[in-house]
């Protein structure tokens, strides 16, 4: 087995008001960024996996995901990315 970082993000549905997104995007475009529009506010979370390939880390991130880390009422997901933990030699500080 070996260890891989998976990286996901959460964030509200397109269908459901992001307030704070909006507060954000009112307050960026009242400090002068009138260019920036949409902004939503989401979590971006990360998990070591071990297991025995990144295709295997991905489905355990999914899996967290669809169990427990998003609300799939009012949630999306997607994992962003998987790649191996590289391994700490001894005496390394960590």
């Amino acid at each position: 087995m070996r260890r891989f970082a998976v990286r996901a993000v959460v964030s509200l549905r397109r269908s459901i008001l992001d307030v704070q997104g909006k507060t954000v995007e009112q307050a960026l475009q009242a400090i002068g960024f009138p260019m920036i529009a949409q902004v939503r506010i989401g979590k971006y979370i990360e998990m070591e996996v071990e297991a025995s390939s990144a295709e295997e880390a991905r489905a355990v991130g999914e899996e967290a995901c669809r169990r427990l880390l998003a609300n799939p009422v009012i949630e999306d997901y997607r994992i962003v990315e998987v790649e191996p933990v590289p391994a700490v030699a001894v005496g390394e500080p960590q």
